[in-house]
């Protein structure tokens, strides 16, 4: 911790959720960042809106991170948010550059987006464990805001109209019904 707090946390409660906080926030930078890499370079069917789709992300990630840089200063810590903190730190993987057409953005935005949520989840758990509720109940809310964006992106890559099978469902994933009894 880098500055005095009264917030009613231990100390030692405190370091640790300002160093998940900050991960966090790094992952929200850097997350940010390949949307708007997205967002610049798309190209092929459905290009306007998705364009803006991918801004309207940007933004959401942007708040996300300075909720994160926030909290973590509440609580007496540092905010570590510069752009070559977040690339060092982030935990999500690099953005593919070979990305072009919509449908390739999609699927790497939809994979980012998802381990951001899995991470996002995992803090919930920790804080939960660390009895530390007004973290969780931040987290939470951004778990809500970041799983709503990856439903919008996963809905452009599941254009058919069909739903998708499910475990125990009786289509196959093209849709037909299945051969196999289900039990």
């Amino acid at each position: 911790m880098n500055f005095p707090s009264h917030v009613n946390v231990p100390a030692e409660t405190r370091e640790e959720i300002i160093d998940l906080l900050n991960t966090l926030l790094a992952d929200a930078i850097d997350l940010h960042w390949q949307i708007k890499q997205a967002h610049w370079n798309i190209r092929g069917t459905h290009f306007y809106s998705r364009h803006l789709l991918f801004d309207d992300l940007a933004k959401h990630a942007r708040k996300q991170a300075d909720d994160f840089a926030e909290r973590a200063g509440t609580l007496g810590g540092y905010a570590e948010g510069t752009i070559r903190l977040a690339a060092k730190n982030s935990e999500l993987p690099e953005y593919d550059l070979k990305a072009v057409e919509s449908e390739d953005h999609l699927r790497a935005l939809v994979d980012r987006m998802a381990r951001y949520a899995a991470s996002i989840r995992n803090g919930i758990q920790r804080c939960d464990e660390l009895n530390e509720p007004i973290t969780v109940d931040l987290l939470t809310q951004v778990l809500g805001d970041v799983e709503l964006d990856l439903w919008f992106l996963e809905s452009h890559l599941n254009g058919t109209g069909r739903p998708v099978a499910r475990k125990g469902g009786r289509e196959d994933a093209r849709g037909e019904p299945s051969r196999t009894p289900h039990a």
